[in-house]
């Protein structure tokens, strides 16, 4: 089944207001820049986003973020991204802060038909006993917290149960996919995609380099064509760095 659509716009045309989504990727790495610059054009308002962060003010998905599209978060850090601070201290958006680790595997266990599982991250925190601000009221009072969260013990230690997630539609970004859907990821950037990607209900692969069928070697894919409903071609080139660190240059000591 040829799986490539001819652009982004009609690969998110059908994502509707308040869908829930999965999108990949870790700050600026391995985002999928191309589709979220293709919802943000579309409009579409009152989306529920899972992703590891909210990209930064001016790219990714802080495009959707700024325009005021995104009613909820559920996500492990703020990063980088004043505008997503700004909108959650104020009440403008809800956000669910969860451990990374713990987001990885809720992400992977609704990919795996997987309805929960037990993890030791955050016991005996907040996260366990709930009452984190899930939401703000525009005093500064919490209007939305977090519940308390199950607590069983096996083999003498505590763990909390933490339930998967599903979304109605991933947006993932790979370096690499066929016709089919398979799809490679380049180093960094398979961080978050192929979680996200299982997690999805109809998935959305953006990718760098479009191959035929049988061109990836079966033993190098990292996300099977099963999971992927649609292709559609990224530009190489559509690339930020969050922060450039670099070492100042040497000089040679004089003789």
């Amino acid at each position: 089944m040829d799986k490539v659509v001819d652009s982004a716009t009609r690969a998110v045309e059908d994502i509707p207001r308040g869908a829930v989504l999965a999108v990949g990727g870790f700050g600026l790495c391995g985002i999928p820049s191309t589709l979220i610059a293709a919802l943000a054009e579309a409009g579409t308002a009152g989306l529920r986003v899972v992703s590891n962060n909210c990209g930064v003010d001016d790219w990714g998905l802080g495009l959707l973020l700024r325009a005021g599209r995104i009613a909820r978060m559920t996500s492990s850090y703020v990063g980088e991204n004043k505008e997503f601070a700004r909108q959650y201290l104020s009440g403008e958006l809800e956000v669910e802060l969860t451990p990374q680790g713990t987001l990885a595997e809720r992400l992977r266990a609704g990919g795996a038909g997987i309805p929960a599982f037990f993890t030791p991250a955050g016991v005996g925190t907040q996260v366990e006993e709930g009452g984190l601000p899930w939401r703000y009221a525009s005093d500064g009072s919490i209007a939305h917290a977090s519940p308390p969260k199950e607590v069983r013990e096996f083999g003498g230690r505590r763990y909390l149960l933490e339930e998967a997630i599903t979304a109605d539609f991933a947006l993932v970004r790979a370096e690499v996919a066929d016709r089919h859907g398979n799809a490679v990821f380049n180093a960094a950037a398979r961080n978050f995609n192929p979680l996200c990607a299982m997690a999805g209900r109809i998935t959305l692969v953006e990718a760098e380099r479009i191959v035929e069928p049988g061109e990836i070697p079966p033993d190098a894919i990292h996300l099977p064509g099963v999971y992927v409903d649609r292709v559609v071609a990224a530009d190489p080139a559509d690339k930020r760095i969050e922060r450039r660190t670099v070492q100042p240059a040497r000089t040679s000591p004089e003789k």
